[in-house]
Order: C-alpha cells, then structure tokens, then sequence
C-alpha cells in the first residue's frame, strides 16, 4: 500500500468529500430518506458533520450556513424545489433502520 503524508491523506479525503458534495447536488432526485434508508446517512448528516467540524477548530457556524455549504443553495430553497413527501413505505423503512437510542 503507498504511503501516504498527513498532508497527502488531508488533501485526498478533502477531494473525495468535495465530489461527493457536488454527486449528492447533482442526484437532488434522491431524497434525503433514500439515502438515510439505505446508508444511514444524508445530506443533512453531512451539514452536521460539517458544522460540527467547523466549530471543534474554533469556527462557529450555524445549521443553515453548513446546510447551504451541502445542498449548495439555501435549505428552504432546495426543499421546495426537490424534495417531496416521503411514502408510507419509506417512513416505515425510515422506522424500521432507525439508530435506536
């Protein structure tokens, strides 16, 4: 296996991230409960994280500026232009994968 530097590994996982922001903006078909039902995750996991990031090196951000930096616009925005109701089918999936507490 290379080698890689800390910088080296920094710089790919950054590069990695940046195009999977820009594959999710590109799938705004895939709705958020798809990706939560499937992978346990979506983009407003991903805005967390990001948020969360920011502000353990001392940045402080609010939820809607991390959001904007994922969804690539304003969330309410993104909302109403792509997002639909989820199915009875999908919530339940939803419920059914749920992390439990």
């Amino acid at each position: 296996m290379t080698e890689l530097s800390s910088e080296q590994r920094i710089q790919f996982e950054a590069a990695a991230f940046r195009r999977l922001v820009e594959h999710l903006r590109t799938r705004s078909d895939v709705q958020n409960i798809d990706l939560m039902n499937l992978a346990g995750f979506c983009r407003n996991c991903l805005s967390n994280w990001y948020r969360e990031a920011a502000e353990a090196s001392g940045t402080e951000m609010s939820k809607e500026e991390s959001r904007q930096i994922i969804y690539g616009m304003p969330y309410d925005e993104w909302r109403e232009r792509y997002q639909s109701d989820a199915s009875a089918e999908q919530q339940a999936a939803f419920e059914r994968n749920r992390p439990k507490e």
